[in-house]
């Protein structure tokens, strides 16, 4: 080449480069194709690497989120159960410390009244027997003197408002006459003791009145009048004495004189304490001022002949009754702030309660303890079922008996406490701490999915800047090399660089390892090698290009080659001519590759007919700004097939 025409040459590449190409080894052809993307747009295809890692960085994207969802998911119900199971168990915790605590002190409550019981029963029989050492006066034909004093005494050391007590003497039938004379001269006094002592606004008189005179039953086939007992061989218990003085529960009589064996279940109970020799419990309505029956107990102690306890002929010559209703002893029993229990009590003997009257007398009675208040719920089991698992249960009264010594089939009288929580109780343990925290939780994680997101955003950002570079440098590469022999080529690269991520700039890096490594022992794979063996390859060279470009400016001589080989570019995407490389003024092109053609020499020669003819055209127009000798540029085409 003479030195006009590398001159001419280097003119062309200073040229190029000052209009700020992207790659300084670019020639300017090249440069003018880049600038014709209006027919490379429909066909361009972003590399399958690409196309790989942008979907690898989705499913990333979607696996972290669902990661994040899942486990604000987790933690969060994990840390709502977890709270709510430890306020579960706070509440049933406390629960079994409350339970624990009406067990002890109801016991104790409970050992401290049968105790007063047997020592008031122990002192009658002191004093019974002392009198009968004075005055000759024994069983049945003893009254208790200070009747009402001791009473009330009684009922103080067991602790319980408003018992009814009463002496229950056994009478044989030899002795009944006897006893009525003996009855009819001792109740006016006690009558007289009970209404000082317990300061009644009534008389003697008005009690008498309504005062039978002799042992009675109340007849159930006669409309329950009073009626006297007869027999010879049966043994009566009569009420001799009674507190507090008042007439008979629903009946305008006093209970003076009642004989209680007519009673259905106080016979059970006199029996039991006969054959055992301790006292015997049984459940029976105790009246209220307004008409309505409570369940209560009714409980028979015995009397002894001598307050000897050693002495083995002793007999019982009487009996204590107490009829209570046990909601005292579930007073005072918690404090303030303990509230919401559920106390059931039932008898293991439903066949001792009631006497004549209460034939609706139940077994169980409920009741519901507050701090240090109680309340009487109903005579069934009214705590809610759903607290059944956590019930608790422990013995109230247990007389010991020993079942040997009753007759066969008699149930061994003890009564029971079933303690339950209320619904009230358990609330009060549920806070909206479990929401909260729950809520905390998923506040944490919606902070740490607003940083992802918002370093998502900054890493897209950045990705977007390099995935631009990088899509330029990719279209260059397209306009180089064939569609197919461009995803080869990264395919090759990608197994080489498995591991590298966009933002290193893949694309970027395997252009420059495909473009200009240039060596196969260099960039460490094997060069890529086809053979076709039936193509047609155009050489194209313009005539007088040398001495035109040596008179020319470089601005003017990048405009000739960038509008000409534009021109031939747009011919060769029409004809499917692959352009193979622009030297100086020279332009490659075949036809044939990368897909075979089958009439590729007919393609290459429409192709170079086309070129000259817009040779002329395109010379012609730029004579106006490129001077006139422009026009007089030829093009020179050779064919190879």
């Amino acid at each position: 080449m003479s030195d006009t025409q590398s001159l001419s040459s280097k003119k062309s590449r200073i040229t190029h480069f000052s209009k700020g190409s992207l790659n300084p080894f670019q020639d300017t052809t090249l440069d003018s194709a880049s600038r014709d993307h209006a027919y490379r747009r429909e066909t361009y295809q972003p590399p399958e690497v690409a196309k790989q890692e942008e979907a690898n960085i989705l499913r990333a994207k979607i696996l972290v989120a669902l990661i994040i969802l899942l486990a604000a998911s987790g933690v969060g119900t994990a840390t709502y159960l977890l709270v709510k199971d430890q306020e579960r168990a706070t509440f049933e915790n406390q629960f079994a410390g409350y339970s624990s605590e009406i067990l002890t002190v109801t016991q104790q409550k409970v050992d401290q009244f049968f105790l007063a019981l047997d020592a008031f029963s122990a002192s009658v029989s002191s004093q019974a027997e002392s009198e009968n050492a004075l005055r000759n006066t024994s069983w049945p034909f003893y009254a208790v003197p200070d009747w009402s004093i001791k009473a009330q005494r009684l009922a103080q050391l067991t602790g319980v408002s408003d018992p009814e007590l009463a002496i229950v003497s056994i009478v044989h039938a030899e002795e009944k006459d006897k006893f009525n004379e003996f009855a009819a001269q001792t109740i006016p006094k006690w009558y007289q003791e009970s209404i000082e002592n317990e300061k009644i606004e009534k008389t003697v008189d008005e009690f008498m009145r309504i005062t039978v005179p002799f042992i009675f039953f109340h007849d159930p086939e006669n409309n329950y009048i009073p009626t006297p007992l007869t027999g010879s061989s049966r043994e009566y218990r009569p009420l001799l004495q009674f507190y507090p003085l008042k007439p008979y529960d629903g009946f305008p009589l006093m209970q003076t004189m009642y004989d209680t064996v007519t009673a259905l279940g106080q016979v059970e109970l006199a029996n039991i304490s006969m054959a055992t020799r301790k006292p015997s419990i049984g459940f029976v309505l105790i009246g209220r001022q307004d008409g309505n029956g409570i369940p209560g107990s009714q409980i028979i102690q015995p009397i002894y002949d001598t307050a000897d306890t050693e002495a083995e002929d002793r007999s019982i010559v009487a009996f204590t009754g107490i009829r209570l209703h046990w909601l005292d002893y579930f007073k005072n029993v918690l404090t303030d702030g303990e509230f919401g229990i559920v106390v059931v009590l039932r008898s293991a003997c439903p066949n001792l309660c009631g006497e004549i009257f209460d034939v609706n007398a139940s077994s169980v009675v409920s009741y519901r303890i507050d701090g240090q208040n109680a309340e009487y719920l109903g005579d069934s089991d009214m705590h809610n079922p759903k607290y059944d698992s956590m019930e608790i249960s422990g013995v109230f009264v247990d007389i010991g008996i020993d079942e040997s010594e009753l007759p066969e089939g008699t149930c061994v009288p003890t009564l029971t406490l079933h303690i339950y929580p209320s619904e009230d109780l358990e609330q009060s343990f549920y806070t909206s701490n479990a929401i909260i925290y729950t809520a905390v939780v998923v506040v944490i994680f919606f902070f740490t999915s607003l940083v992802f997101l918002l370093y998502d955003y900054f890493v897209r950002r950045r990705q977007t800047i390099v995935m631009e570079r990088i899509m330029r440098q990719d279209k260059i590469v397209a306009n180089v090399f064939p569609t197919n022999i461009r995803d080869r080529l990264y395919q090759s690269q990608q197994k080489q660089k498995s591991s590298r991520d966009l933002q290193r700039g893949i694309f970027n890096d395997s252009l420059e390892d495909l473009a200009f490594e240039g060596d196969s022992h260099i960039s460490g794979s094997a060069p890529l090698a086809d053979l076709f063996p039936s193509i047609t390859v155009i050489f194209a060279d313009i005539a007088g290009f040398t001495a035109w470009s040596s008179a020319r400016e470089p601005q003017q001589v990048f405009v000739l080659l960038e509008t000409i080989y534009g021109a031939f570019d747009k011919i060769a995407y029409r004809h499917n001519v692959f352009k193979v490389e622009t030297v100086g003024d020279c332009y490659v092109a075949a036809v044939g590759l990368p897909e075979p053609v089958d009439k590729h020499a007919v393609v290459a020669c429409k192709f170079a007919r086309d070129c000259l003819k817009k040779m002329k055209e395109v010379t012609l127009k730029l004579e106006v700004s490129l001077g006139p000798d422009t026009g007089d540029l030829d093009l020179r085409i050779g064919i190879h097939r």
